[in-house]
């Protein structure tokens, strides 16, 4: 594998001598923690009192903001929007788009789609934001390919600035995609064109720009960032003050740089981490011990399903080009004990269907046609497939070989180091494959690791996210998961199909599947559901939330709730809005 750019720290901050953070000020640019802070009852500082402290983003120390380098938390894309912003916001309460950096959109199908911005938008530093930044940045991922949101040229043809408030989506005839291009005007972070037309003519590739003071729009600005945490403060000037009646509530954000959930989650329960997005088993332990903590619901699930986490195949790896085998080892998976043991059973076990059985794909959910073509936990139909379909022949060392002598394993699984749920899924899975004689190994590179190696498709198996609920889904997933069109060869970075599937239907279904209404898309999405499950290039392995959104309130209170929902239960897209309504707990 190759190398990380980003080590993590072994350092549990907040777990130090004392177990807190070093007294210093705010002003330097590092947390000071009060010392009352994680006791039930006590009363946050006026310095902590304008501090929130968030976890689950950040597994190594923040080296580069780059947006088009490393990929550092909050400056990649489809992150929080502290920094950088987009034309609109996604809220999967509803699935709808709001206003952002644009006020409205119109669509001229199948011709163009019009984009209005808001015309007060301006950048940190003062200068506007205008439609020329927009087709700037879209522009700069025709130029350059490894733009993590190059694919929307797949569903435009041009892009136009007709005047400075005014931006024109030209689409593809070719391959028309309405719901692609409202998830692109949602994903998309727009850059300044003034920098970066500059940075382009000094670097040779985007990548090779190197800063901790990123410019952005967004209502914060980066402060400082080592190897223990990343502080962010507000920016009193931002444009959005007057559109939303006001500024964020926190003055500061602070992330600090935890080596795994375990010391998150400890510092959570001690009431030095205030909203966080990592993986908390039995949360409602601690609200039955009396600690003020919360999720979006009070009882099970506690989360609302977004996004199912996938164990995938490099498909071009020997034996694992087989999709007789990739679906014995499906067969072999213990779906009820990895959503028990792995997600403290926030969900319900996975089914082999790449939609989500609950929520606004529930309607396109086939449980007849997942009966008949998909899998199920059933290791005695694994061996039947290994022997029977396969020929295989179980070694001396309890592993099997195909005909040709492929050995059914040694393969290494891979899940970020300290993602405790994911690393518990992927123990579960190496355990099933052993018991029907393949061998799975499991291990835990560091997330830019896992990531690097995963793009590039240098590797095995792993777990890693496939697109959740967007605008776009169920369309998007089927994408990610089966089409090659736009992905690169191995060793350059892919944005989706990180196992390089390829079926000769896929594109087909898929252009129909873009287009298609009622009926007609209701079965073109079965068959694309059918294809998926004869070849099973990856297999989902847990439901998850769309971010688990998990709240204490010692120090800050007015989280959304499912009884109290001022905003939803995220931090990407429209989940920004919080950050507008809570505030810090009566001194």
């Amino acid at each position: 594998m190759s190398p990380s750019p980003v080590q993590p720290t072994r350092r549990h901050l907040l777990l130090g001598a004392a177990a807190g953070l070093t007294a210093t000020t705010l002003e330097a640019g590092v947390l000071a923690r009060p010392a009352s802070a994680g006791r039930a009852g006590a009363k946050p500082s006026a310095a902590r009192s304008q501090t929130l402290i968030t976890a689950g983003f950040l597994w190594g120390p923040p080296s580069n903001f780059n947006m088009f380098g490393e990929q550092t938390w909050p400056t990649q894309v489809n992150s929080m929007q502290l920094v950088y912003e987009t034309l609109f916001t996604f809220d999967i309460r509803d699935g709808t788009l709001r206003p952002q950096l644009a006020g409205s959109f119109k669509t001229d199908y199948p011709n163009t789609l019009t984009v209005k911005l808001r015309p007060e938008a301006h950048w940190r530093d003062g200068r506007p934001l205008t439609a020329h930044d927009v087709v700037y940045t879209v522009e700069l991922a025709r130029r350059y390919p490894e733009v993590q949101f190059s694919d929307v040229w797949l569903y435009i043809d041009a892009v136009s600035a007709p005047d400075r408030h005014t931006v024109v989506f030209h689409l593809n005839q070719a391959q028309l995609n309405p719901g692609m291009i409202k998830a692109h005007l949602a994903q998309i972070p727009i850059v300044p064109r003034h920098l970066w037309e500059k940075l382009e003519r000094r670097h040779a590739h985007l990548s090779d720009y190197w800063t901790q003071d990123p410019l952005g729009s967004g209502p914060y600005r980066v402060q400082t960032a080592d190897d223990t945490q990343l502080v962010m403060v507000r920016d009193d000037r931002y444009w959005g003050r007057c559109k939303r009646g006001g500024l964020p509530a926190p003055r500061y954000i602070v992330h600090p740089v935890f080596d795994g959930n375990d010391a998150g989650n400890a510092a959570f329960e001690r009431g030095d981490v205030d909203v966080m997005q990592q993986y908390l088993p039995e949360i409602w332990k601690l609200r039955e011990r009396g600690l003020p903590v919360g999720t979006w619901l009070d009882s099970a699930p506690y989360h609302v399903p977004g996004a199912m986490p996938m164990m995938i195949f490099n498909t071009l790896r020997p034996g694992l080009n087989d999709p007789r085998v990739r679906r014995a080892i499906a067969f072999a998976v213990d779906y009820a004990r990895i959503a028990r043991d792995a997600v403290s059973n926030y969900s319900d076990p996975a089914k082999s269907s790449l939609l989500l059985p609950q929520g606004p794909e529930a309607s396109y959910f086939d449980a007849a046609n997942v009966a008949r073509n998909g899998w199920r936990t059933d290791p005695a139909e694994a061996i039947r497939i290994l022997e029977q379909d396969l020929g295989a022949v179980r070694g001396t060392d309890g592993v099997y070989r195909l005909p040709d002598g492929t050995r059914l394993g040694g393969w290494r699984m891979q899940a970020p180091t300290g993602w405790t749920d994911w690393q518990t899924a992927i123990e579960i899975v190496a355990e099933n494959a052993r018991a029907i004689g393949i061998e799975i190994i499991p291990t835990y590179p560091s997330e830019a690791e896992t990531a690097t190696t995963l793009y590039n498709a240098e590797f095995d198996i792993a777990v890693w996210h496939i697109t959740a609920t967007t605008p776009s889904t169920p369309w998007q997933r089927f994408r990610d998961v089966l089409d090659m069109r736009g992905v690169p060869a191995p060793g350059l970075p892919a944005s989706y199909n990180y196992g390089r599937f390829d079926h000769p239907d896929t594109a087909t279904l898929l252009d129909k599947a873009a287009v298609a209404n009622g009926t007609e898309l209701i079965s073109t999405i079965t068959r694309l559901d059918t294809l998926f499950m004869e070849h099973a290039p990856m297999v989902p392995l847990m439901y998850r939330p769309l971010e688990f959104f998990e709240f204490n309130q010692t120090v800050w209170t007015g989280f959304p709730t499912a009884a109290n929902p001022t905003a939803p239960p995220s931090f990407q897209g429209a989940g920004v809005d919080w950050l507008y309504r809570i505030r810090p707990r009566r001194r």
